[in-house]
């Protein structure tokens, strides 16, 4: 009786698994049915193991493990149902394509599947090695190569888009510098006119473009996965001085290169390591919103009509809500249809082509395809300000913003950038900005994470006083004249015409970012970056073969006499006894003033006051020689443009510690680096490099009363 009651226990099951491997012909071979196989019987593990052995040898034989899937359960087991001594069956020979009767080709690749279409979700595949330092990459369309580090980009097949840059077949190659202190950049491949061409032709074409960088198989491989709007790019390893001497810093190394940043060990990831870039996930690269892109369109459209002139666009915000990105993405835009654009530069705090502290304008005619500190330039006229946060003296600031303005010739487009600083007085200075310069276009950010922020539309501009200037209602249809503008000086043919400004069109833009820096890490983040700015330009002075970097005590510095340049602390009052105190090791401007400092027999010529005066580079002080009378600069300056200077000027802005903690070489005690410090100095006591908070500063201008309690 319980031998009966068995069998009718063990009969349905053995039903029930039948019935599911009929209904499931595609058998996938995982973890998942292996852990089953030990609960079923030995008649069962037979009969899989038997079907196992007969789907492996159907795909040895060409059998699509998709179209067995597509038939119905008899007809898969019947085509795959061999003997079990049966060798598998050789695959089809590819019918023969005839050779053109004018040139034939002497190494004909063989095409697999001249008809195969991959859809926008089909993956990247495997680079291919192309040589030493070297690897070419099919990139499908829509899928972005999203990584890190630095690498120089040639598009040999199609069109692909780096930060708003588009790469098209025949150009040079461009320098690309993906940073993790930055979202990440990608790579993108981008719609293009397709030729009125068979399939055929145009994957010949694409393999003819391949011969001169890969072999016959490896092009045979990598054409495998050729398909529509496909584009081909080649990455070289890439080296330069201004880059290897940031990353031999200590603790910089993980700048453009991070260890254990993902666990996969891919062909297609491990290919990419040897140049010294890393492929990320999709999610850690830079994505912009809809307004972002709706606002680039329209500006991009406006700079190259020539209807209306030239554009002046100012773009504001809070801070950490993505003005420098879409600067450097508007700018990389604009070069794709013109030829140069003006930028003018108002952050003290963190500059785009400059070290900080700076007022500059200049004209860019290349693409920006990195962070700041892989960018420095000399600006066409710059302003040494030697602060990063303008809150001690606004007049100065606007004085300088004024001056510096002077200098645009109103040929293109000009972008000017300004601070994150838009509540209270920094608000009011914002909208006399906008009376000064008198914008065409403001693009306005904000985000869900910072703070309220007034629409700065021209009917409210007008309504609000600024720091400077009043409140003036604009009469509909009629341009109002500033009385400050009066002190602005333009070009000889353009003093006859008034300054008239007719308001602005407001573009507001909302910002969605993954990663951001929260308040407790942006004062140390924001430090960093300035940091990495001042190396950055200090990485000019490395001889131009990148192989070796030379520590900056190693390299030889000019020597300046006492009389033949003026010095000034403009951050802080400083006594003339401790004066060169102050200067010695220390990050210094190279200015010229319109005064003559040569009729002092000796030195140091003092100035009672900050000039206003064109700054031409940085240097460090390192050294003084008080029996020659010398000053030991250290400056990547020219020396056709040092003959020039002839005033040193001293800001807040530091020389990172790494330069003197990072000296190599030396034994013992090593220079400007020691434990006794007296900071009962005039001046010794500020945070040289630091950064102000907003909130620090409104509690230090109107200070709350304190309550005395019994």
């Amino acid at each position: 009786m319980e031998d009966a009651l068995q069998l009718e226990k063990r009969a349905p099951g053995r039903s029930v698994w039948l019935r599911a491997r009929k209904a499931r012909p595609q058998l996938l071979l995982s973890r998942r049915p292996r852990r089953r196989v030990a609960t079923l019987r030995w008649c069962g593990r037979r009969r899989l193991r038997r079907l196992r052995r007969r789907l492996l040898q159907a795909q040895a034989a060409g059998a699509g493990w998709r179209e067995a899937g597509d038939l119905e359960p008899s007809a898969a087991a019947a085509k795959t149902r061999q003997p079990k001594t049966a060798a598998p069956r050789p695959a089809p020979a590819a019918t023969p394509r005839p050779a053109p009767a004018a040139t034939p080709d002497p190494d004909p690749d063989p095409d697999p599947d001249p008809d195969s279409e991959f859809s926008s979700n089909q993956s990247i595949p495997p680079p291919v090695v192309a040589g030493p330092d070297r690897v070419v990459v099919l990139l499908p369309f829509q899928q972005p190569l999203v990584f890190g580090g630095l690498c120089s980009v040639t598009c040999l097949y199609g069109q692909v888009e780096v930060l708003g840059f588009t790469l098209r077949p025949g150009q040079p190659a461009c320098e690309v510098f993906s940073a993790y202190t930055h979202s990440l950049l990608s790579i993108n491949p981008v719609h293009y006119s397709m030729p009125e061409k068979s399939k055929k032709e145009v994957k010949k074409e694409a393999r003819t473009l391949l011969k001169a960088h890969l072999n016959r198989g490896d092009r045979s491989h990598l054409m495998r996965y050729f398909s529509a709007l496909c584009s081909i790019v080649m990455l070289e390893r890439l080296q330069t001085s201004t880059t290897n001497f940031i990353l031999s810093q200590p603790g910089l190394s993980p700048v453009f290169l991070q260890k254990n940043v993902t666990s996969k060990t891919s062909a297609g990831y491990l290919n990419l390591r040897p140049i010294g870039i890393q492929r990320s996930k999709r999610k850690n690269g830079l994505r912009l919103t809809e307004s972002v892109m709706s606002a680039v369109e329209e500006l991009v459209s406006v700079s190259c009509e020539e209807v209306d002139g030239c554009p002046v666009i100012l773009v504001c915000g809070a801070q950490d809500v993505g003005k420098s990105t879409f600067n450097r993405y508007l700018i990389n835009r604009l070069l794709n249809s013109i030829s140069c654009v003006d930028y003018m530069e108002c952050d003290l705090g963190q500059t785009e082509f400059t070290p900080p502290g700076c007022i500059s304008l200049l004209n860019v005619t290349e693409p920006i395809l990195g962070p700041p500190f892989t960018h420095q330039r000399t600006p066409q006229k710059m302003v040494y300000y030697g602060k990063t946060a303008c809150k001690e003296n606004f007049e100065s600031y606007i004085d300088m913003i004024k001056y510096v303005f002077s200098a645009y010739k109103r040929e293109s487009p000009l972008i000017i950038n300004t601070m994150g600083w838009v509540t209270g007085n920094g608000l009011s200075l914002l909208i006399d900005l906008i009376r000064l310069l008198s914008p065409s276009h403001v693009v306005q950010f904000s985000s869900a994470r910072s703070g309220y922020m007034p629409k700065l539309t021209p009917d409210y501009v007008d309504d609000n006083d600024g720091l400077y200037t009043k409140s003036k209602r604009k009469v509909r249809n009629r341009g109002f004249e500033l009385p400050e503008a009066e002190n602005l000086e333009f070009a000889d043919e353009e003093k006859e015409s008034p300054i008239v400004f007719t308001g602005h069109k407001l573009m507001s833009v909302e910002s969605e970012f993954a990663f951001r820096k929260t308040p407790r890490n942006r004062e140390l983040h924001n430090k960093a970056l300035r940091e990495l700015a001042v190396l950055g330009y200090l990485g000019q002075l490395q001889p131009p073969n990148p192989k070796s970097v030379y520590p900056l005590h190693s390299l030889t510095p000019y020597q300046v006499p006492f009389n033949a340049v003026a010095l000034r602390i403009s951050h802080t009052d400083v006594a003339p006894t401790h004066i060169l105190y102050a200067v010695n090791a220390s990050w210094v401007g190279l200015c010229k003033i319109s005064d003559d400092v040569r009729g002092y027999a000796q030195g140091p010529v003092l100035l009672a006051q900050t000039p206003m005066c064109d700054c031409l580079g940085f240097g460090i002080c390192r050294g003084i020689d008080m029996e020659k009378r010398l000053y030991h600069i250290l400056t990547p300056v020219p020396p056709e443009v040092l003959r020039d200077v002839n005033c040193l000027l001293v800001g807040a802005i530091s020389i990172p510690q790494c330069v003197f903690k990072g000296q190599q070489g030396l034994e013992g005690t090593i220079p400007y680096v020691t434990t006794d410090y007296n900071y009962s100095l005039p001046g010794a006591s500020e945070k040289i490099g630091a950064r102000e908070s907003e909130q620090k500063y409104e509690e230090r201008r109107h200070p709350k009363p304190k309550i005395y309690r019994k």
